[in-house]
């Protein structure tokens, strides 16, 4: 449990286009040097709820805070943005790019910082036409930490990237928490809201659904491992347990509350357990539980 109270918080926010509801009653705190993790569908009010705590877009009603007080205009000097699309200057180089941010902000001080921070030393002279998706990424990263920020918004920084060049991402991020900056995150990768993230809510249809630490909301939701073997491997004398077959990956998945049980019951019908994967319950299994698996538009 959290003492103190929360650095940054929503209250009740609704952000309404027209007749469309994009957020709904939005409620929650996040706490110093936590990393918050905003998850949902598309279209369901992530990017929205997010613009609004940073001060870019106003609410219909309810309110955001930092430090108990309504966010306005000074607060983005205290705040760093990674935007989900951002275009960068043609005919300039990485370390020119960061130098004319520095300017902005009136900082010639710490470049070599941010440099070190995201890993950019080798690509320093390098043109930003010539970076690769990872690359710009840690460049993006640079600019919204220029100015030293208490609290940093990450609007899907890694969508795109190489599995290779997400999980350095994530160690940049770690540091930086580490640091003692506060982090606010929206994710499509549930693998990346569980490594990164203190606390989670899930959005649908403009609302929050589940709020939580990720393990505690897994143990709420879930009291069961999923068992999946290749359907040639599976008898049809076990057809009767409960299952679900995944046609494309030709898998048979089942799900069960005492694994030692379940592998006794497949020995005792001579299985073939050489293809058998059992994984505890993940966060992309929530996330589907939740939201449902129909595609969105």
């Amino acid at each position: 449990m959290q003492s103190e109270p929360p650095i940054l918080e929503a209250r009740q926010l609704v952000k309404r286009f027209g007749k469309f509801t994009a957020v709904n009653g939005v409620s929650f705190g996040v706490h110093s040097h936590e990393c918050f993790g905003l998850l949902g569908p598309n279209g369901a009010g992530k990017t929205t709820t997010i613009e609004i705590m940073e001060g870019i877009l106003s609410a219909t009603s309810g309110e955001a805070l930092y430090q108990g007080q309504r966010i306005g205009r000074g607060f983005q000097s205290v705040a760093g943005i990674q935007f989900q699309n951002t275009s960068l200057q043609d005919y300039l180089t990485v370390g020119e790019t960061i130098r004319l941010f520095q300017k902005l902000y009136g900082d010639r001080e710490n470049f070599e910082r941010i440099v070190d921070d995201c890993a950019l030393g080798p690509l320093v002279d390098r043109d930003n036409r010539q970076l690769s998706g990872g690359q710009r990424q840690r460049l993006l990263l640079a600019i919204a930490l220029i100015n030293d920020p208490s609290v940093l918004f990450l609007d899907e920084p890694t969508t795109g990237l190489d599995p290779q060049a997400r999980r350095r991402f994530w160690e940049l991020i770690g540091h930086i928490k580490e640091r003692g900056t506060t982090i606010i995150l929206t994710t499509h990768y549930m693998e990346e809201a569980y490594v990164l993230c203190d606390q989670i809510a899930i959005m649908d249809h403009g609302s929050i659904i589940a709020h939580g630490e990720p393990d505690a909301l897994l143990s709420q939701h879930f009291q069961d491992a999923v068992m999946q073997l290749p359907i040639d491997d599976f008898p049809n004398s076990l057809r009767s347990l409960p299952h679900t077959i995944l046609e494309k990956q030709k898998l048979i998945e089942f799900h069960c509350k005492n694994v030692g049980e379940t592998l006794a019951e497949l020995t005792r019908a001579n299985v073939n357990l050489n293809r058998l994967r059992i994984r505890a319950r993940d966060l992309e299994d929530l996330f589907l539980e939740l939201t449902g698996r129909e595609i969105r538009a």
